[in-house]
């Protein structure tokens, strides 16, 4: 299976981990980003989009470059914005048709996963959403709070499968 890692990272949480993905099963990355990029200052980021949250709001993404068609399976990477993927995941999930793949998704959070699995679901409802890993770091940090081989072994299983 040609394995693409998509994800979206804020912080940075993310991107680590898809690059440790990247890396494991040696396949091609996607960094999802925003037309208008957020802001630097955390709060700003938390009032600006729990206010767009109620609506629905999805922002603008940058051209993605890259053919879908050439990939099997999907690595889904996002962080867990009020219980949900962010919004620039959405983005990207209601752009683009992922119909037939295998989506296999993680979530960072600090504890709080919410709907994000359920809706990832419901926005690909032609492809195969499985083996979901929900990675967890300490609250508003970069301290890993999911065993790291908990994480291992879930990149293992996927390499596998291959």
């Amino acid at each position: 299976m040609n394995k693409l890692v998509v994800y979206f990272s804020y912080t940075g949480n993310t991107k680590m981990i898809a690059h440790k993905i990247k890396d494991k099963l040696n396949c091609d990355i996607l960094e999802i980003e925003t037309v208008i990029p957020y802001s630097s200052d955390y709060q700003t980021v938390v009032n600006d989009e729990h206010n767009s949250e109620a609506s629905n709001h999805l922002p603008e993404i940058k051209d993605i470059n890259v053919d879908l068609t050439k990939y099997d399976e999907i690595i889904l990477g996002t962080p867990v914005w009020w219980y949900r993927p962010v919004p620039a995941i959405r983005t990207f999930l209601t752009q683009n048709d992922l119909s037939n793949k295998v989506i296999k998704p993680f979530a960072m959070n600090a504890g709080w996963l919410g709907r994000t699995f359920n809706e990832i679901k419901s926005l690909c409802p032609n492809s195969n959403v499985e083996d979901e890993l929900n990675i967890v770091f300490e609250g508003y940090s970069d301290k890993l709070v999911t065993n790291e081989t908990e994480i291992d072994n879930w990149i293992d299983r996927i390499k596998e499968e291959s």
